[in-house]
């Protein structure tokens, strides 16, 4: 092994030691809205500018401003009347509310939720066990009990979600011509983004989102607007009530929430609802067949077990499930994006 070599691992090392830091300046410079003022000004503008209409302190806008810089989230301009900050494209696009492929509501729940629920990931190592109870004292036994805890978070976990979809939902949807299936129902389906995405690109299909009754409610006041009469919502919690019948069910990072008795008892009754020649469409970040990355997916598992009771799983993983409910002819597709898909058929 070479000298260079040696001295990259303490460079390494401190990376990923502060790799936290960088997560925490984009989160903050979108909670405070600096990429939406930066947009709706129509111009560059100074630190002092932006702290004053934002009402922060002037030394601390300016280093966020220079990080956000740094991580190439902002540019910036000297001139002679000083330094002038402009957003770049990433920033535009992903980063300001207005933006239809927004991220910062996502980003909003991973800053003010998830991220509480990191700093207890020695103790979910050490129990095995999601951290709600420390975090928020509330208990773990019912992850989603947890994550609904007030109306509040319930509508910034639905709305991260839809910013997911925003940017990921047509790729999943396209990976296999789901055109065939006419009658779809969303397990889980949430806010709706993928639902939309599904009319959208097969218009000759109807969409029914399954959910809970008050994410149901949500859904209807906040996100699916009454003239999509494509979309249709049916209300139930999969595990207690029964399940509709569809030709296609899609069941989109929902497996990744539960072990595997939980995962088999629900589609041995997404099986049993399915119509002959139907089939389950999962969308979920597939680890390498040994589990080697990749590493956002290996990341994603570990967020599976401070806040849930599941994990990532293989491609292999998840058709053996599907193949234990009665599924066969599974097929994989792997997007190159974050989530890809697995089709089976009845």
């Amino acid at each position: 092994m070479g000298s260079t070599e040696d001295l990259d691992y303490p460079q390494t090392i401190l990376q990923y030691s502060s790799g936290f830091l960088v997560s925490k300046v984009m989160f903050t410079a979108s909670e405070l809205g600096v990429f939406d003022l930066l947009l709706e000004s129509g111009e560059p503008l100074s630190s002092d500018a932006i702290a004053a209409r934002l009402g922060t302190s002037t030394t601390g806008m300016e280093r966020l401003l220079d990080a956000c810089v740094g991580l190439k989230l902002l540019a910036v301009e000297l001139t002679k009347e000083g330094a002038l900050y402009r957003n770049t494209e990433i920033s535009n696009i992903y980063l300001t509310k207005s933006s239809p492929k927004s991220q910062y509501h996502i980003m909003m729940y991973y800053s003010n939720t998830v991220y509480l629920c990191w700093h207890y990931l020695a103790d979910a190592v050490r129990e095995g066990r999601n951290q709600y109870e420390r975090v928020f004292g509330i208990s773990s036994e019912d992850p989603f009990g947890a994550m609904y805890r007030s109306e509040e978070e319930m509508l910034k976990f639905m709305a991260g979600q839809n910013s997911v979809w925003s940017i990921c939902g047509r790729d999943v949807l396209a990976a296999f011509d789901l055109s065939p299936f006419r009658q779809i129902c969303d397990l889980g389906g949430g806010g709706g983004a993928l639902a939309r995405e599904c009319v959208s690109l097969y218009p000759n299909s109807t969409v029914t989102i399954y959910d809970l009754p008050k994410v149901v409610q949500v859904a209807k006041e906040q996100f699916i607007p009454p003239e999509e009469h494509r979309i249709t919502f049916h209300e139930g919690d999969f595990f207690n009530n029964s399940i509709p019948e569809a030709e296609l069910y899609i069941l989109s990072k929902i497996l990744h929430d539960w072990d595997d008795d939980n995962c088999r008892q629900l589609l041995a009754k997404v099986y049993k609802a399915c119509k002959p020649g139907g089939g389950v469409l999962l969308v979920e970040s597939l680890l390498n067949e040994d589990k080697s990355g990749p590493l956002e997916t290996q990341l994603y598992s570990m967020n599976m077990l401070v806040q849930t009771e599941g994990k990532e799983r293989t491609a292999a993983e998840y058709s053996k499930l599907l193949e234990a409910a009665g599924f066969g002819e599974v097929q994989v597709k792997r997007t190159g994006k974050l989530y890809d898909a697995v089709l089976g058929r009845k």
